[in-house]
């Protein structure tokens, strides 16, 4: 495929995962699962560029996206990195094995995920030469939340190693939550968690993820489900002991900047990406030009982009997942319906440097 063919606002193909404790609420964004019904997908790779993964995780091999519209329709990721450079990535950096730095996903949790951890920054140091083992930084945006529903999200302060052990021996519900932080959630809010974070999704949220990209997870706890492998003595190791960082809620604060079509709510800004709340209004059109990838995440509504390069406007709707090259500088967005979508971006400061 020759260099020249212009690039344009790309879709690709869902990557599908079934998990025990996946569902089908995906199709209440308009998409068509796999079959049967009883088939339960945990998680959609919405952007994902890895030449492996683990075999709890993704299932071992590599998964690259391919692209589904346009010219350019069969081709990877990786392929278009490689052909089109910084008219698609701009000056933003790859991960060191040359892949686009970041996956995202849509999660689908009709139950609760595994309690789990990612290797910390220390832990990612001291077993540099264990390929296998990669930082996974990562935020959840709640897209849907049934009543009650919540996230765990650290270890309660206070709590030792030799007592979260004990709790995880005793491998029951009654020992081990009381020991985590249990944050209630509902549609719209959005939670950062470092690599070295405890955690656990919990039953009945649909959240799009956004991470840093990795599938290296440490198993503690499953809820009682017993067909599924833990990982105690690595995941001891690799986690942060006591709540998440208090410089979390700073990354986290919110900030608005509104107009008459326009609200952008920032949500997370953090060393590996930046994701904002954008809503615009039915009928409004606007230049989009970027100097970097954006990803739109698709909540709501309906438009078309139109890359102002010669090639064709894309259309896009609700369920949906974009990836915007770096190199469009005419770009416009026209927009069919009141529409509201997740962009990610990638940070131009440091979290110290919010304003």
């Amino acid at each position: 495929m020759p260099a020249a063919t212009p690039l344009y606002p790309l879709k690709f193909r869902p990557i599908y995962k079934s998990k025990v404790w996946g569902g089908r609420h995906l199709e209440k964004l308009g998409r068509t699962l796999p079959p049967p019904a009883s088939n339960l997908i945990g998680e959609s790779w919405e952007l994902a560029d890895l030449s492996s993964t683990s075999p709890t995780g993704g299932g071992g091999g590599a998964e690259r996206s391919i692209v589904a519209n346009g010219p350019l329709a069969g081709q990877s990721l990786h392929d278009l990195i490689l052909l089109y450079g910084e008219q698609l990535l701009g000056r933003v950096q790859l991960t060191p094995a040359g892949e686009f730095p970041l996956l995202v996903k849509f999660l689908d949790a009709r139950q609760h995920l595994s309690v789990q951890v990612h290797p910390s920054e220390a832990y990612a140091r001291q077993h540099a030469s264990d390929p296998s083992v990669h930082l996974k930084s990562e935020a959840w945006y709640i897209v849907h939340a049934e009543p009650g529903a919540a996230i765990y999200k650290g270890i309660r302060e206070g709590v030792t190693r030799d007592q979260f052990r004990t709790a995880i021996a005793a491998g029951t519900v009654d020992a081990v939550e009381p020991l985590l932080i249990k944050v209630p959630v509902k549609a719209g809010d959005c939670h950062y968690l470092p690599s070295g974070t405890c955690h656990a999704l919990g039953a009945g949220i649909l959240a799009a993820e956004v991470q840093t990209p990795s599938d290296t997870t440490y198993r503690l706890f499953d809820w009682g489900r017993t067909d599924r492998a833990l990982h105690v003595d690595q995941a001891m190791a690799a986690m942060e002991f006591g709540p998440p960082p208090s410089s979390i809620k700073h990354i986290e604060r919110r900030s608005h900047i509104a107009g008459m079509f326009t609200t952008v709510t920032r949500l997370v800004l953090c060393d590996h990406f930046r994701i904002e709340k954008v809503r615009m209004s039915e009928s409004y059109e606007q230049e989009i030009p970027y100097d970097q990838p954006a990803i739109w995440m698709v909540l709501q509504g309906k438009g078309r982009l139109t890359p102002g390069n010669g090639a064709e406007a894309v259309p896009f709707t609700q369920g949906e997942t974009i990836l915007i090259p770096a190199g469009m500088d005419n770009a416009r967005v026209h927009l069919d319906a009141d529409t509201v979508w997740i962009e990610t971006t990638f940070p131009k400061a440091l979290p110290d440097q919010i304003a």
